[in-house]
């Protein structure tokens, strides 16, 4: 593997994960405040400071190992979990959702944020490949982290939202998942059932929906 270019792309993709990763954290905290549980405030949580969400395992080591182990094929990676106390909110199960969507839509918002960029790039005639790379990997990070968080299965995210949305004696069957669900994830990752039943679908849908946002100012520069 050349290691010019493993550089490279740590150094391209460094600040889009970065930002992907803390803000998406963070929101979870937020909105978690704002509904009434100050757990991750209390913690130091609710932040922007990327030093209180890694997880040196998670965050670091493994998707370098997997990087090189796989030539830069699959990468997977993780955060430290911010902590939320449903039974403090005000509504539980209802506001289960709106903190569980709170990171994968962060995501989303900064898609559109680096897409925005990268538009407003090309549009001036910037040609530092750099800088245009690092936007498109934002664009790529951020959606690639709302559609897997998405995917309907605790622990992950769209697992709660799932949980807060179905019927009492149905939620509490699936949320009996949760202590084998990274596991059960992980298998379905490397079957690739969630890249061809899940991400490339969301990824598709969502790449789509930035080029139709994008598609006025584009007019515009152009």
């Amino acid at each position: 593997m050349d290691i010019n270019n493993l550089v490279q792309t740590v150094l391209i993709f460094a600040l889009p994960v970065l930002f992907a990763i803390t803000v998406h954290e963070a929101a979870h905290g937020y909105v978690a405040r704002y509904l009434g549980d100050n757990t991750a405030y209390v913690q130091g949580r609710v932040t922007l400071n990327p030093i209180k969400h890694i997880d040196p395992v998670g965050t670091i080591l493994m998707p370098l190992i997997l990087y090189f182990a796989t030539s830069g094929t699959f990468l997977f990676g993780y955060a430290k979990p911010v902590p939320v106390n449903f039974g403090a909110l005000r509504h539980p199960k209802r506001d289960m959702v709106w903190v569980a969507l709170a990171g994968p839509m962060s995501n989303f918002i900064q898609a559109i944020l680096w897409a925005l960029v990268f538009t407003l790039l090309v549009g001036f005639g910037w040609t530092e490949r750099f800088f245009l790379e690092m936007a498109k990997a934002g664009v790529l990070v951020n959606l690639v982290m709302c559609a897997f968080n998405l995917f309907p299965l605790p622990p992950l995210d769209g697992g709660r939202v799932l949980v807060g949305l179905l019927p009492p004696r149905q939620a509490y069957a699936v949320s009996k998942i949760e202590p084998f669900g990274f596991f059960i994830v992980m298998g379905l990752v490397l079957m690739g059932v969630v890249s061809k039943f899940w991400l490339q679908p969301l990824m598709s849908a969502g790449y789509w929906l930035l080029a139709m946002l994008m598609a006025p100012l584009n007019l515009l520069l152009h």
